[in-house]
């Protein structure tokens, strides 16, 4: 059973019960992430997520880990565009320790100084670990391309030079004007009384104030290309296109028109490209939606001198699945759609973060039924409107590796017509 309380502060606070199992997952998912930077902070909000587990005013950081994990707790954090989240999973019995550990660190933190510079170091180094990784920051790339000089084209992460000149002042600032109750969702599932949890959340976090944070700017679509010429062994490449806003009527459309072209083993870019060509080992589409706007989009991992051809394939099933898409293509992509929802709910760390989501982005639970109703009134037509209108805008193409040769972004572009 799904229970929400609106705190008098604008706290939102939902629970989840699943009395058949001995755990609790619980957390804070606070409306703020890089699109809400501006650029002299990009990566503040990932920076901060790191350094609240590294002390509090009643706690170490050796202290905070070693107090969940002393009961076989599980703790982390994770940052996006959108949102930074805090979750902690425990044994039913340790919630109370749970819920005062995820209060310190959101409310308490010290960021001091010695433990500030070192973790700052540890960010830096995981900066320098994506751009190392070809297959990771190609989605940096892409996003820039997508959205030039904007806070959505920024990554989350940040860069070198901005992380590095981020002060502890600006960073307690950020914590004190953003993470405010009005902004942010606790939530938990597991076995667990909503009553009880709401009375602990409460005392808890009655220390939240308000404040005046930042926004989130309007996502402007570009396009456009971002060529890499780096000496590696393979190509990585991404070609997309604007896609659609979580809001959107075309949100299920775009999902399963994604799992229809590359959503897996038995998708057409599987099919295509690997299976019958042997081009990739990895390949795939997406369809990436937030509350500003969204991204459609193919990602491919290749040989230098099959790069082309990959290209060219992906052009080609891009058109083919504009003018034909099988019934059969159809109800199993729906089945994979409906699948991953049902499956994802028999998790209470998922069941946790949807319930967080849902409240953060349409401010109202979703039951289930509502979402499998929309995903089964997709029609084909359906798919054929949306492919041909998306598919006829202009691209994004990101690409990284020996690509000097590479077909040019023009080619593409006449592929498509």
């Amino acid at each position: 059973m799904r229970t929400v309380t609106k705190c008098k502060s604008g706290l939102r606070i939902v629970t989840d019960t699943m009395p058949e199992i001995e755990t609790i997952s619980l957390g804070a998912w606070v409306n703020i992430g890089s699109m809400y930077e501006p650029k002299e902070i990009n990566g503040i909000s990932h920076l901060l997520e790191h350094m609240v587990f590294k002390g509090t005013k009643k706690r170490t950081a050796k202290q905070i880990a070693e107090e969940i994990e002393n009961v076989g707790g599980y703790f982390n954090a994770a940052t996006s565009r959108e949102t930074t989240a805090f979750y902690i999973k425990v044994l039913k019995e340790d919630l109370n320790l749970a819920v005062d550990i995820l209060s310190d660190i959101l409310l308490n933190s010290t960021f001091e100084p010695s433990e500030f510079n070192r973790e700052k170091s540890v960010v830096l180094q995981e900066i320098s670990q994506s751009v190392d990784t070809p297959d990771d920051i190609i989605f940096d790339y892409f996003q820039e391309c997508a959205y030039p000089e904007q806070p959505c084209g920024r990554p989350i992460l940040g860069n070198i030079e901005i992380v590095q000149a981020i002060s502890r002042e600006t960073l307690h600032d950020y914590l004190k004007n953003n993470y405010t109750p009005d902004r942010m969702v606790i939530s938990a599932s597991g076995n667990l009384n909503h009553d009880v949890f709401v009375d602990l959340i409460q005392k808890a976090f009655s220390k939240l104030e308000h404040a005046k944070g930042l926004i989130a700017l309007d996502a402007r679509y570009v396009g456009g290309e971002k060529r890499i010429i780096k000496d590696i062994e393979q190509v990585n490449m991404v070609l997309g296109f604007p896609g659609v806003s979580i809001y959107d009527d075309n949100y299920f459309t775009s999902n399963i028109l994604s799992t229809i072209l590359g959503g897996g083993m038995s998708s057409r870019l599987f099919q295509e490209v690997r299976e019958k060509r042997g081009l990739t080992y990895s390949v795939y589409s997406f369809s990436s939606s937030s509350a500003k706007g969204g991204l459609f989009g193919v990602y491919a991992g290749t040989g230098e001198n099959e790069a082309n051809e990959t290209l060219e394939v992906i052009c080609d099933e891009l058109k083919k699945i504009q003018d034909h898409v099988s019934e059969e293509e159809l109800q199993r992509a729906k089945a994979q759609f409906k699948a991953g929802i049902l499956m994802s709910l028999e998790s209470p760390t998922n069941r946790c973060e949807q319930n967080a989501g849902h409240l953060l982005i349409f401010n109202r639970l979703i039951e289930k039924e509502e979402l499998i109703e929309k995903i089964n009134k997709v029609s084909l037509e359906d798919i054929y409107l949306l492919s041909k209108n998306m598919f006829s805008q202009k691209i994004t193409l990101a690409l990284l590796g020996p690509v000097s040769k590479t077909t040019s972004y023009e080619q593409i572009e006449q592929r498509l017509i």
